[in-house]
């Protein structure tokens, strides 16, 4: 399979407009711009954009939220909140970086050792 194939199975987009009620799985990265009611576990980077809207409990290696999320977060490396980001949740990661502008209402928990998230 050539790299350009690859590449394109690896990364997957749920567009603006629609909405998925359930469990969404991705063995890589995925962008939500649309809405997801349920739970979002990718073994790789969820990005969601500014349209984008979480209900529920995403589980990933990294984050970066532009949009919406109303749950709980595991992340194994890196949460980024946006400028634009409007989070209630419970957020476990190990490491967390917020741009001025975001709202964060909720917990955070960092004291995880490295891939603890995904197995809880």
């Amino acid at each position: 399979m050539s790299s350009n194939q690859e590449s394109s199975v690896r990364n997957n987009l749920i567009g603006n407009g629609t909405t998925i009620k359930g469990e969404v799985m991705a063995s890589g990265d995925i962008r939500i711009d649309g809405t997801i009611i349920g739970t979002m576990k990718s073994n790789g980077k969820v990005v969601i954009g500014q349209q984008g809207i979480v209900e529920g409990d995403i589980i990933c290696k990294s984050a970066d939220i532009s949009g919406r999320v109303k749950g709980t977060i595991r992340v194994e490396e890196l949460t980024s909140l946006k400028s634009t980001s409007r989070l209630e949740v419970e957020l476990f990661t190990k490491q967390l970086f917020i741009e001025v502008g975001a709202i964060f209402t909720g917990r955070c928990d960092m004291s995880q050792k490295p891939g603890e998230a995904q197995k809880k």
